[in-house]
Formats: C-alpha cells, structure tokens, sequence
C-alpha cells in the first residue's frame, strides 16, 4: 500500500474507525470511496471532504453485495484498496435463548459473511490491479473477548483467522492482506457511552498511529497500534487470564453503568 495515489474503497465508512481513515486517506492524497447503508449519513461526510466519493451498499445482502461490485468495477476500475470496517457490536444475553439470536445472526451476516462477500465481489478487480491491498478490520477482542458481546467477539476471531488464510492464498499475487486490528477507541459503535469513555483511545490518536503503521506495514501483516499490542499477545505472555477477568469485570460494570443511564447498547443501528 502506498502512502497517496490509491483508489480506495472503505466499507462502514461514515463513522467511527470508518470515517476515520476515510478522512485521513483522503488528505494525503488516495481517492477515497465511502460505502454503507445510510446514504445521508455518506453524502454528509461526502460533502464535509470534497473529491470523496460514496457508494450504498447492505453487506447483510447477497444480490446487493454482487450488485455493487459491479457497480464498483464500472465507476471506479482503477480500485486497488479494499478496507473491509464494516460491522456492529450489540450486548448480547445468551441466557434468554431465541430472545437475542436474532442479534447473533444480524451480527454474523455483517461482520463476517459481510467481509467475505465484499472481497469475494471486488476479488476479480484487484487481482487484475499492477499492485493491490486487502484489509480487514478485527480487534482486540478476537484475542481476549469479553462475555457482554460475544457474537462481536466471535465474528472478530473469525475475521483473523479468515483473514490469515486469505493472505497465504494471495501470496503469489500482486495483492498482499493487512489485518487492522483496534482497540477499544472512543467511537459510537455501541452508542455515546463508549464514545465519551475515558479509559478508551481517543479516536484521532488511533487514526495517526494507525496510518503511520500504514506507511510501513510489518511483515507479518498485522496493523497493531501500542495499546493493542498486549492483548493480542496476551496467550503468548501467560497473560490470557490477567487480562481475560480484568476486561470482562470491566465490561461487566460499563454494562451495568449503561443500563443505569438508561441506555440499551443492543438497539444501537448499524453503520
């Protein structure tokens, strides 16, 4: 991936991480097409970044998902950068049975099936790119999850694990795989309660470490900011279970804080 002259297509992105490297590829110079459901939400940050393209897309939807490739293939050929960020994250009570599978297979079909439809869809053109780069969105919750969202969790694993397979498939291709893997950051993805938390990373100084990684990615392909790192190393260190029952009883008072307040993280819309 270079540094500018990219044509590069964010999926979830207007808001949060999404937004946020939109803005930040778009300012050093790459073409930037944003992509999500809500096309009010897109045309907006649109127009706060003039030369900033949008497309809607429901990653949820197979037929929708085949339909925008091609509509991609045919607005922008030169595409040679897919960031696949879209994704919710609900709390989830396995405890009530068929009460919340319906957030379970919602969250399924965007994060996971969501990411393998959009490669699967744009996979032709940038395997026909001189150069081209693949990135998926995890997070550190695929390597120490916590209990109050398990499908996110779960889906982000997959992610990694979907992910590393994806890059030794690709290796005697022009197209090498990234894998992102944040944090918790102050971004609205489970509503204004994260974004407003103290304890998590300001938005902006993730974008700043992230894109100077960007620059020069590490060989083994994974993009992991500072205060990621000892999470996703946790089982290596003999640290899984310091970390494990320290972020679970966090989440465990945040849930209950959030539930005080009167607010339900689980209705929270997805981008």
């Amino acid at each position: 991936m270079k540094p500018t002259g990219d044509t590069v297509l964010i999926t979830g992105g207007g808001s949060g991480i999404g937004r946020g490297l939109a803005e930040a590829l778009h300012k050093v110079g790459n073409q930037v097409i944003i992509a999500g459901r809500r096309r009010s939400i897109l045309e907006d940050v649109a127009r706060a970044n003039p030369g900033m393209r949008f497309l809607t897309v429901d990653v949820e939807n197979r037929d929708n998902a085949r339909r925008f490739g091609a509509e991609v293939k045919a607005q922008f050929p030169a595409l040679n950068v897919l960031i696949n960020n879209a994704g919710i994250m609900k709390s989830e009570n396995l405890k009530s049975g068929v009460e919340d599978l319906s957030i379970a297979e919602e969250t399924v079909a965007i994060n996971l099936l969501g990411t393998f439809r959009i490669t699967a869809a744009l996979m032709p053109l940038l395997l026909a790119q001189p150069k081209a780069t693949i990135m998926t969105v995890s997070s550190g919750l695929a390597f120490v999850p916590i209990h109050t969202s398990p499908s996110y969790c779960a889906t982000k694993a997959a992610i990694h694990s979907w992910t590393q397979s994806l890059r030794y498939q690709l290796r005697d291709t022009p197209v090498e795989v990234l894998e992102i893997a944040p944090p918790y950051v102050q971004t609205e993805l489970m509503g204004r309660f994260q974004a407003e938390d103290p304890n998590a990373m300001p938005l902006a100084d993730f974008i700043a470490e992230t894109m100077a990684l960007l620059n020069n990615p590490p060989p083994g392909g994974e993009i992991l900011v500072e205060r990621v790192r000892s999470r996703r190393f946790a089982e290596r260190d003999g640290k899984y279970d310091e970390f494990y029952e320290q972020w679970n009883s966090y989440a465990a008072r945040r849930q209950a804080e959030r539930a005080a307040k009167g607010y339900d993280a689980s209705r929270k819309p997805a981008a």
